[in-house]
């Protein structure tokens, strides 16, 4: 592990934003799965074959270990971790937040960080301010998970939507935006403004897989639906991270945000069938799915924009 200060090699992909401490029980703080988007990516990439640096805030005692051993990890300075309980019911994801980190800024990435093959921002708590993207001119693809800006939380520490502020700031400067339709509500209305600025927008559906949405010459936006890989599901949390991060490896390499959206869900999907991250794939296992169970994707005539 870094400090903020260590410098690195050239940097492959960066993820930013803050851990997580989960909780394993709900009101038990002495007992954790390291969490947060960055955990999540990291350990996909490492899989993958890529080379993940991660800048983050944690406190100095924060266990993370969790993180692969190819990840240069920059902790910026913080006297908490962000710490999470999720409660599965059947209505849904409960969440609470608790002793969230100070947020990270444009002043915190280094310069030799600032053009990397892929960028992904992955706020859990409102963290990462809106001048961040723009230092990334230079980066071949700019990404972002928006779940992050999308929450507040009240004086207990459950966890509610809001309206995402500094969308405006953010948005002109992505190559993609990746969501679960829970981050909006399940309301399709609330991403048309988005398309104004980001010519690629992808929605994953749980169980149903995901719609990719590519807004075209004309200003008409063309959505496909990607089919999904049947799972027995056994720990959700971190799906959507390990999707985005699959997907956007996929599409630095191939173009093809079709295939990218297939290979997200099959990497999810064999995911969530164990516990935190100990069954993200390899490259290897998600192409043979795919090879053994082809796809076609199913364009869909009258797109909701």
């Amino acid at each position: 592990m870094n400090d903020a200060s260590t410098p690195v090699a050239s940097v492959d992909i960066l993820l930013i934003g803050n851990v997580t401490r989960d909780l394993i029980t709900e009101h038990d703080f002495d007992h954790y799965r390291l969490g947060g988007t960055v955990t999540f990516a990291a350990v996909v990439a490492d899989r993958l074959g890529r080379r993940p640096t991660v800048i983050t805030r944690a406190a100095p005692e924060t266990d993370l270990s969790a993180m692969p051993r190819s990840a240069q990890v920059c902790v910026l300075p913080s006297t908490m971790t962000t710490t999470f309980a999720n409660i599965y019911t059947p209505h849904g994801r409960v969440q609470y937040c608790y002793t969230p980190a100070p947020p990270i800024s444009a002043v915190d990435i280094p310069h030799e960080m600032r053009s990397p093959d892929i960028v992904l921002l992955g706020p859990i708590a409102d963290e990462i301010a809106g001048d961040v993207p723009v230092v990334f001119a230079e980066a071949s693809v700019v990404a972002a998970v928006p779940q992050g800006w999308m929450r507040r939380w009240d004086a207990r520490g459950r966890v509610h939507s809001k309206q995402w502020e500094s969308a405006e700031q953010i948005l002109p400067h992505l190559d993609a935006l990746i969501l679960s339709l829970e981050d909006i509500d399940y309301e399709w209305e609330r991403l048309a403004s988005a398309f104004e600025h980001v010519p690629l927008i992808v929605v994953t559906e749980y169980r149903d897989g995901s719609t990719v949405f590519q807004r075209q010459s004309d200003g008409r936006v063309h959505e496909t639906k990607i089919p999904p890989r049947p799972a027995t599901e056994v720990d959700p949390t971190g799906a959507g991270d390990i999707f985005t991060t699959a997907f956007l490896i996929r599409l630095e390499e191939t173009g093809d945000p079709m295939h990218a959206a297939r290979f997200g869900n099959v990497a999810a999907s064999m995911s969530v069938e164990y516990v935190g991250t100990t069954g993200v794939p390899t490259r290897e296992e998600i192409l043979r799915y795919m090879d053994a169970h082809p796809f076609e994707p199913e364009p869909v005539e009258q797109s909701k924009f």
